[in-house]
């Protein structure tokens, strides 16, 4: 008997709609940073790049757990690295929107893409090895070790 998985794990399997909400959820934070800002708490001017990073490492986390539980790992890899860039150059767009900097303007950013860009493909490449390791083991028949003999001069 197979178990059914609610609606909702499955949906969020597919690398595209993680992109969609994550970029919703980079969306609704700006649109707070801006309200809060507007009312007259100190916010920091480079606050937006802060938001998409992090929801960037965010997704390059939640990506690549879930890519363990998807049936096609090359259809898989393929949607979620393009999901990232996606993802990564609109939330960069929405920060600098927001923050009417660019990226070279706000710091050190550009390097914190870049470490989350090369974090998020080793992540997948680790999680893809695990899986293929556990797929093997469970594919392969185990039979006792042969015992050797020792040679005696």
């Amino acid at each position: 008997m197979e178990k059914q998985s609610h609606p909702v794990f499955v949906k969020l399997q597919n690398p595209v709609y993680q992109a969609i909400m994550l970029l919703a959820a980079v969306l609704v934070f700006n649109l707070g940073a801006l309200i809060f800002r507007g009312a007259g708490m100190e916010i920091e001017q480079r606050f937006p790049w802060t938001i998409a990073a992090s929801f960037l490492l965010f997704f390059s986390a939640l990506n690549a757990i879930l890519s363990i539980f998807a049936k096609n790992m090359d259809n898989y890899w393929s949607r979620s690295i393009l999901c990232f860039v996606g993802l990564a150059a609109l939330s960069a767009l929405l920060a600098q929107l927001f923050s009417k900097l660019t990226m070279n303007d706000a710091g050190s950013y550009k390097w914190i893409y870049i470490v989350v860009t090369i974090g998020y493909l080793v992540f997948l490449l680790i999680l893809t090895a695990m899986r293929k390791i556990v797929d093997f083991a469970q594919r392969e028949e185990w039979n006792q070790p042969k015992l050797r003999q020792k040679r005696r001069r």
